[in-house]
Parts: structure tokens; C-alpha cells; sequence
């Protein structure tokens, strides 16, 4: 308590201080607890939670398979409880470009990090933060839910009495196809059929294995889904990229949250049980864009890319270098096979995905300013190609 220049106790609270960092790094402790873990809901699908992408789009699959490349969206941490215009304009730019065909013509889904909802994975915001935002854009949504999707408490208490991730199960691991939900009310969207929370989606181009890890600041993920994660490193087919997708980070330079020693540790423990590698990791969480290069020790590359500023209104900034923005690229001094190559901390926007049977090619789009025009078509800011079979950044 801070106390007066008589040494009177002050009652009087204040804004926190951004947390020091004394020298760069992206994996530093949680500067919070977070929420407590949550059980996990029931599996709506059979073990080892796979859902081939046929069963969504059947006819898109076939025309990828004729074109010889897909092309997707990707966003995280898009729900706009406090202000929807960051969101709005995030869709409306995805809109967009779901309407440009490029060399494997138009994008066929989108894929969600996680966040699709804040802050206490009611029900009831389903629909302005996600049915309603997304009720113009023509594509699938499947992903893995985030810690807001997954808490149950708004400062102690319990929001809606029902099991934790019940809502998000309801939308996105509909047990048949064609559900439409309560959540969607007029909007004709219908659920998504996902097997379970954490799953493996199969797609012509590329194995997406998607983690849940749950509500406590820097994740937990239990033995469990640890196990079935090294089973599906194990069992994704050799001939095409395999991408790992989860929600907290495991390499951050922002200022408020930083990445997740746990996650590294659970990417890191199920790679050296199956014996095979991840090509690329996605993530969301913090509320901004960065984009890292791993080198391994072998020589061979891996980027990590964070997604998270795909509409929640307040985006988190980089931690600063001598009171200035980091420049790129940037290695911090105690990790030199962790490099920044590019980051986006003041404006909203997704990612577009290219994949075909060798390269991988992410575009980073921006949206406008909620105070710019809206019909400000989306920006390109950052490009990176892939050679997911040589494991090397070639543009």
C-alpha cells in the first residue's frame, strides 16, 4: 500500500507500471497466473480426433487437388467485446480477399488460434463476436479456442454455471453436420464438426495438428493430449508440411505477456517422442503480429508466427530497446537461434496462407484505423516463402 509523506497508509490505487524486462527476451516468466485449469469437455468425435477438410468443402478440396496449392486465411484473438469496429474491419478485409483468386485460386476456410470470444466463454457473446462479425464471409471457420473461450469466471465468479469450453464445443464440435445453434440466431452459419477441442485437421497440402492449452497464463496441456499430440507427429503423412497451431505463444517480444517456456517444453517433449519435426507453429494470444525464425541445431529453420491482432481492440506493444521500437531483424542477446524478422504492433489484420507441395507462402495483411476509410482496401505488410522440404526461409 503506498503511504503518505507522513507515513499514513494511502488508500488511493493507481495504474500498474509496465512490468521492467532487463534485456531482451521472449520467454520470460508469466507476469500473471492468469485463470485457474479447467477440465476438458467430452470429445464430440472418435479418437485420434481427425476431420478431413472433404467432409466440410468437398467440392473447394477437389478443385485444390486439380490446382496443385490451397490458399486459407489465418487469424486469432479476433472478439470485439468493447469495441467491434477492430473486428469488423478485420472481416471486412477478409471479405475481401476471400473474393482474390490467386495461383491456387481463392481461399477456401479460415483457421482461429484461439480467442474467438471474451472474456468468459459465455454463450450469449457468440453472436456479436463471432456470427454476426463473420456473417458476410463465405468460408468455413475451424480452429482451437483460447483461454477466453475456455474460462468460466468474471472476477471470481462463475458467468454462466455450465462446464468449461461448452459453448465453444456447441459452435465448433457439433456432433452433426449442419447444426445451427441458438448462438447463431439469423445468421445461417452453422456449427463447425471438429472432434474435440484439440484435433488434427486434414487437408490435401497440409496436416494442421491443433493444441488446447487451456486457461492459465503460458498454458498447461495435460499428459494426455501431450501423448495424442506426439501420435499425430508420428502419423502425419511424410509428403506434405505438417503445422502446429495452438494459443499462448512460445516466443513473444511484447511488453505485457512475453512467451511460454510451457509450450516450448510441450512442442519440444512431443517432437523428440515421435521423431519428427514441425515445420511451422502458429499462435495467438498477444494482440499483435510477430513473425520469428527458430534455427535448429541441425542448421534448418522454423517459423513461429503470432496472429493475435485479428480484432480484440487493445493491441499489445513490442518491448522497447533503449526506450525505442525494436528494430528487425533482432536476436535477443540469450538466444541466438531465436530472431524477430518482422512485427506489427499498431494495427489489426490476418493472414493468408499458400500452400502447395513445396513452398509455403504467408501474406500479413493490415485493415484500417476504425478512423480511416473503411473502404480502405487491406494492405500487404509482410511476406514470407517457405521451403517447408529443405526447411529454409527463401524469401
Amino acid at each position: 500500500m503506498t503511504k503518505h509523506h507522513h507515513g499514513k497508509p494511502n488508500p488511493h490505487r493507481f495504474g500498474t507500471p509496465i512490468a521492467e524486462h532487463h534485456g531482451l527476451h521472449s520467454q520470460l516468466a508469466p507476469l500473471s497466473e492468469g485463470a485457474g485449469f479447467q477440465p476438458l469437455p467430452p470429445p464430440t468425435g472418435e479418437a485420434p480426433y481427425r476431420l478431413d477438410l472433404a467432409s466440410i468443402i468437398p467440392d473447394q478440396v477437389a478443385a485444390m487437388k486439380k490446382a496443385g496449392g490451397m490458399a486459407l486465411h489465418l487469424i486469432a484473438d479476433t472478439g470485439g467485446v468493447l469495441d467491434p469496429t477492430p473486428q469488423e474491419l478485420v472481416a471486412a478485409g477478409m471479405i475481401t480477399d476471400a473474393a482474390i483468386t490467386g495461383p491456387y485460386g481463392k481461399p477456401a476456410f479460415a483457421y482461429h488460434c484461439g480467442d474467438v470470444i471474451y472474456f468468459d466463454g459465455q454463450a450469449s457473446r457468440y453472436y456479436p463476436q463471432f456470427y454476426l462479425p463473420y456473417e458476410y464471409y463465405p468460408l468455413p471457420i475451424l480452429g482451437v479456442p483460447g483461454n477466453h473461450d475456455g474460462d468460466i469466471y468474471d472476477n471470481g465468479v462463475i458467468v454462466d454455471n455450465v462446464p468449461s469450453l461448452t459453448a465453444f464445443m456447441q459452435n465448433f464440435c457439433a456432433a452433426t453436420p449442419g447444426t445451427h445453434t441458438p448462438e447463431a440466431m439469423d445468421i445461417p452459419r452453422t456449427a463447425m464438426t471438429q472432434p474435440n477441442c484439440y484435433f488434427t485437421l486434414e487437408t490435401p497440402y497440409a496436416t494442421f495438428i491443433g493444441l488446447y492449452d487451456n486457461v492459465p497464463e503460458g498454458g498447461v496441456v495435460q499428459q494426455d493430449q501431450r501423448d495424442w499430440f506426439a501420435g499425430e507427429l508420428q502419423a502425419a503423412a511424410t509428403d506434405k508440411p505438417i503445422i502446429v497451431a495452438m494459443h499462448h505463444p512460445i516466443h513473444s517480444l511484447d511488453a505485457y505477456n512475453s512467451g511460454s517456456k510451457v509450450m516450448q517444453e510441450v512442442l519440444t517433449e512431443a517432437e523428440t517422442a515421435s521423431g519428427r519435426q514441425a515445420h511451422m507453429v502458429f499462435a495467438g494470444h498477444v494482440h499483435n503480429y510477430q513473425r520469428f525464425t527458430i534455427t535448429e541445431t541441425d542448421g534448418s529453420a522454423k517459423p513461429f508466427i503470432v496472429a493475435g491482432f485479428g480484432g480484440y481492440h487493445n493491441l499489445s506493444r513490442m518491448q522497447s530497446v533503449d526506450g525505442q521500437p525494436p528494430t528487425v531483424p533482432l536476436t535477443p542477446p540469450d538466444q541466438p537461434n531465436v530472431t524477430l524478422d518482422a512485427y506489427i504492433d499498431d494495427r489489426f489484420g490476418f493472414l493468408r496462407l499458400e500452400i502447395d507441395p513445396e513452398i509455403i507462402t504467408i501474406r500479413t495483411y493490415t485493415v484500417p484505423r476504425p478512423q480511416e476509410p473503411y473502404r480502405t482496401p487491406p494492405r500487404l505488410r509482410d511476406t514470407l516463402k517457405f521451403d517447408w522440404k529443405s526447411r529454409r526461409v527463401v524469401g
